[in-house]
């Protein structure tokens, strides 16, 4: 009861005091663990990674855009897979050299530990107004990390007992991934199309609660990663929900699971400060030298961790800018090709025969790609059938907005500063340590050590990342400006699906039309009459469609289909409440 009258309460102050609301209630967790007659408390790790990490990191992934995750994939596996081993690896050199006494083998499951950032410390960064670019790199990145870490911690305790080769540890991670998205994505596919098929909306939604324990589940049996497979199936629920799910289950899902991702995220920072108690008093030498020499280690491990990401983080933003000129250089070639596919000429639509020169590099992707469309038993025939063609075409629509979204919001280094310092250490760390095996050498020591570096991240990296993001001035959220001028294109895409169904209604002149919400149709030739009910529905398809083809910012059209989805839930309302 007390804690969540906490976890309220530190959501109410938080933005009052213009601090975190997970940065409260880590404070208050660690003063009141200190209190007189407070009695210990210690957390089951299962508890955080069998039972509040799924459903957390699963209700994540259903919110979060696949086509923002999609783009960002590139950036998204090298942090959360690269970097991790990368990290993990200098990071256990460095603790075998600070603690002599600790073999390289646990100083690497150590570093493990510490290595993945977490996805509910990321929710820290939402706030300070920073490109949505930033935000879907964080945030992937969170999602997927904790699989790597969990495989390397998991590796260097079997290399503690045992020899393990370096293709048996590339083998467990590919396999960790792969398997687990493959369960992720046969589950998130079978989710949909079970609770489509059920109009009970309370009965549908507790179903929901089930889907990340599933996935997980299955994915742990075959020796994949549970947390991946929750991540893969939360993402594939989240793209097909508008198309499988009636407006009143999402409704449903998003308002209850809103709530649950906030209880959740509130009881593990809450209990991440209650614990520190605790794990002072397991210590098995409980001096103040013990402590203060845990700390140095905590906070070299910590100043290691932001070298490190920052050596990883800009030779990767370098690849992603040569990607980013590869492809612009490659944009005329894709619209070129479009407009011949549409019947048209490239010339008359102002594209200059200078350049459609092709590169060497790009002479060879095209024919690479022409070798894999012959095998697929495609070819540039006059054979082609519509839907042939509209496929091709919407793939190079979908390439085109790709271009174009990587050309609008570059990465700079400023941004590359704000991924390297939001990258946060959390409950994943904490929870991870304590699965250490009692068997290891200096365990209290070392779980210790991990949580101070989980809580002095979330102290120093997240109590001064708003401060930190207004110097450094990363790439901002786009301006009110341009969501209003991206709301106006959005506007005219639903007049447009509106109009296109009132067409295919065949009305006359005297049949009414449909310049407001309350204006009525006449019947068509065979009687029928459209609804608003039609022309939402119309209209949604049509929003599908452009998320589809990746026109658009993620958000607006998020917020769009919400606003569809109110407008026919209370339609309905209204016909339930006339009968």
């Amino acid at each position: 009861m007390l804690g969540l009258v906490a976890i309220c309460t530190a959501a109410i102050a938080g933005p009052k005091f213009k601090i975190a609301a997970p940065l409260i209630l880590v404070v208050v967790g660690i003063a009141v663990g200190f209190l007189p007659g407070v009695p210990s408390i210690e957390i089951d790790p299962d508890l955080i990674l069998e039972l509040l990490l799924p459903p957390l990191l699963y209700s994540a992934a259903v919110s979060m855009p696949v086509m923002d995750f999609r783009r960002e994939f590139g950036a998204i596996s090298g942090l959360s897979i690269l970097l991790v081993i990368v990290a993990t690896g200098l990071g256990g050199v460095l603790l075998w050299l600070l603690i002599p006494s600790l073999d390289l083998a646990w100083a690497i499951a150590l570093a493990a530990v510490i290595s993945p950032t977490d996805a509910v410390a990321t929710s820290i960064v939402k706030n300070t107004g920073i490109s949505p670019r930033i935000i879907s790199i964080l945030e992937g990145e969170g999602l997927l990390n904790d699989a790597s870490a969990l495989v390397m911690l998991r590796t260097a305790v079997a290399a503690a007992a045992a020899s393990v080769t370096a293709w048996g540890i590339v083998g467990s991670l590919v396999w960790a991934v792969l398997g687990a998205a493959l369960v992720g994505f046969v589950v998130g596919k079978i989710n949909l199309a079970v609770r489509s098929r059920i109009s009970n909306i309370t009965a549908t939604t507790v179903l929901s609660f089930a889907i990340p324990f599933i996935a997980m589940a299955i994915a742990e049996e075959i020796g994949a990663s549970g947390l991946v497979a929750a991540v893969v199936a939360g993402l594939i629920t989240g793209q097909g929900a508008a198309r499988h799910l009636s407006p009143s289950q999402r409704m449903s899902d998003s308002q209850i699971w809103e709530t649950i991702e906030f209880i959740i995220e509130g009881t593990i920072f809450l209990t991440m400060g209650l614990e520190l108690h605790t794990l002072v008093e397991d210590l098995h030498d409980g001096s103040l030298a013990s402590i203060l020499s845990a700390s140095g280690i905590a906070l070299i491990m910590l100043v290691a961790s932001v070298l490190i990401r920052t050596a990883f983080v800009y030779p990767l933003l370098h690849l992603l800018r040569k990607r980013r000129k590869r492809r612009e250089g490659f944009r005329p070639h894709l619209e070129a090709a479009q407009i011949r596919l549409e019947g048209g000429d490239p010339a008359e639509a102002g594209i200059e025969p200078a350049a459609l020169e092709l590169t060497k590099g790009q002479k060879r992707r095209i024919e690479r790609n022409r070798r894999r469309a012959a095998k697929r038993g495609e070819s540039e025939s006059e054979d082609w059938t519509s839907e042939h063609r509209e496929s091709l075409a919407a793939r190079m629509r979908r390439s085109i907005a790709d271009i174009d979204y990587f050309l609008a919001s570059p990465l700079t280094n400023r941004d590359g500063a704000v991924i390297v310092w939001a990258g946060m250490r959390g409950a994943i760390t904490v929870a991870a340590a304590q699965t250490l095996p009692s068997t290891t050498p200096m365990r209290s020591y070392l779980v210790f050590i991990a949580f101070l570096v989980a809580v002095f991240s979330l102290l120093i990296q997240g109590g001064t990342l708003a401060a930190f993001v207004r110097w450094v001035k990363p790439t901002a959220a786009p301006s009110a400006e341009d969501q209003a001028a991206e709301q106006r294109e959005l506007k005219v895409l639903l007049d447009g699906a509106k109009s296109e169904l009132l067409s295919e209604w065949a009305l006359g002149p005297g049949s009414g039309s449909f310049n407001n919400d309350d204006d009525v149709a006449g019947p068509n030739s065979e009687g029928h009459v459209p609804s608003q009910i039609d022309i939402i529905e119309a209209q949604r398809e049509a929003l599908i469609k452009a998320r589809d083809d990746r026109q658009f910012d993620s958000g607006i059209l998020a917020h769009t289909l919400d606003v569809l989805d109110a407008s026919q839930i209370a339609l309905e309302m209204r016909e339930r409440a006339d009968e």
